[in-house]
C-alpha cells in the first residue's frame, strides 16, 4: 500500500497530466491535500482510513478557526475530489467527504443609512445647473421616500399609457411600478417627492430634455421617460449610480450612497416606526416574507444601539 505522500503525489501528477488543469490549480489542490493529511497526523489515522466523521470534526476546527464558509467549500471540494480518484483506482470503497457541505456562510446586512443620516442627504441641496439638481432631488425622494429599485426607478414614464412599465400617479400620490418578474405593485409616494417631482416636471420639458436641446427621432424611448439625461435618452440604472455617488461626496456622507442604500433605509426606516413586516414586504415587492425578515437584523442593531446609548447598566459590562 503506498504511504499517504506518494498517494497525493500520484494524484497530482493525475490531474496536471490526464486532466490538464493549470499549475495554479494543481498548485492549490496539493494545499488543501497537505492539510487533509496534517489532519489525519493529528487524528493517527492514514489517508485511507479516513471517514466521514473525520471530515465533519475537521470542517468544524476550519470554521471555529475562522475560516470562511466559502474558503472551507473550496477546501472540500479538492478533498472531494481526491476521494473519488482514490474510489475509481479501487483504494477505498466510498467517499468520506461525499454528504459533507461548508458552513453557510452569515448574509451580510444590507447598508442602511441612520434616520438622520438619511434626512441629511434628501435635505441636501447642490449648486448644480437647476435642472439636474431638480431631477437628482426628485430621485433622491422616490428611492428613499418610496423604496424603489433603480431598475423600477428609471423604468417609470412620465406618464401613464399604453405601453408603459411604470408610472407616476400625482393625484393619488401613487407609484406604478414593474417589479422583478414582472409583478406590478403601486407604492405610496409622500408629499416631499410630490414637490420634488413637480419641480422636475415642470423643468423637464415636454419632450424631456432641458431647454434647447434639440431631441431627434432616436429618442422616443427619451421622451417617454420620467427621468433622463441632458441629451433626451432615457437616464440609466449606471448614471443614476454615479449622480448618487457624487452627490454623496458633495452632501460630505461618510460613505458613498447608492440606490440600493437607499431602499434599505427605506425599509428599514418604515419597519423601525411600524414595527409591521408585511407592510414592508408589500412595500418593497419581496415574493417572500424571509427576504424581508433581513431588516429585522437591521431594526435590531437600531434598538441596540439606542439601549446602549441610554441604559444605565449598557456599558457597565466586562466591569466590576
Amino acid at each position: 500500500m503506498l504511504p499517504d505522500t506518494a498517494l497525493i503525489e500520484k494524484y497530482l501528477e493525475y490531474v496536471r497530466v490526464e486532466k490538464r488543469l493549470a499549475a495554479r490549480t494543481v498548485e492549490l489542490y496539493a494545499l488543501d491535500l497537505q492539510k487533509l493529511r496534517a489532519f489525519a497526523v493529528q487524528a493517527k489515522t492514514e489517508l485511507l482510513a479516513v471517514k466521514n466523521q473525520h471530515i465533519r470534526r475537521w470542517v468544524a476546527q476550519m470554521h471555529s478557526g475562522g475560516r470562511s464558509g466559502r474558503g472551507i467549500a473550496l477546501i472540500l471540494s479538492g478533498w472531494r475530489g481526491f476521494y473519488a480518484w482514490l474510489g475509481r483506482e479501487g483504494l477505498v470503497t466510498s467517499n468520506p467527504v461525499q454528504d459533507v457541505r461548508s458552513p453557510k456562510a452569515p448574509k451580510p446586512l444590507p447598508k442602511a443609512l441612520g434616520v438622520d443620516d438619511a434626512v441629511q442627504f434628501a435635505d441636501f441641496q447642490s449648486d448644480d445647473d437647476p435642472w439636474l439638481e431638480a431631477r437628482d432631488v426628485a430621485i433622491v425622494e422616490l428611492l428613499y421616500g418610496s423604496g424603489l429599485r433603480v431598475g423600477e426607478l428609471v423604468g417609470l414614464d412620465a406618464q401613464a399609457g399604453p405601453g408603459a412599465k411604470g408610472w407616476i400617479d400625482m393625484q393619488a400620490a401613487q407609484a406604478h411600478v414593474l417589479g422583478k418578474g414582472s409583478k406590478r405593485r403601486i407604492v405610496p409616494v409622500g408629499s416631499t417627492a410630490l414637490v420634488a417631482l413637480q419641480r422636475w416636471l415642470d423643468l423637464r420639458g415636454p419632450m424631456g430634455t432641458a431647454a434647447g436641446t434639440p431631441v431627434h427621432a432616436s429618442q422616443a424611448d427619451g421622451a417617454a421617460a420620467l427621468f433622463n439625461g441632458r441629451n433626451g435618452t432615457r437616464l440609466s440604472a449606471q448614471s443614476v449610480w454615479q449622480r448618487l455617488k457624487r452627490r454623496s461626496l458633495q452632501a460630505g456622507m461618510n460613505a458613498p450612497v447608492h440606490p440600493h442604500m437607499l431602499r434599505h433605509s427605506f425599509a428599514s426606516h418604515v419597519l423601525q416606526s411600524s414595527g409591521d413586516l408585511r407592510a414592508v414586504q408589500e412595500l418593497l415587492g419581496h415574493a417572500n416574507i424571509t427576504t424581508t425578515q433581513v431588516y429585522t437584523r437591521l431594526d435590531f442593531q437600531h434598538l441596540a444601539k439606542a439601549y446602549d446609548a441610554a441604559h444605565p447598566r449598557a456599558r457597565a459590562k466586562g466591569k466590576p
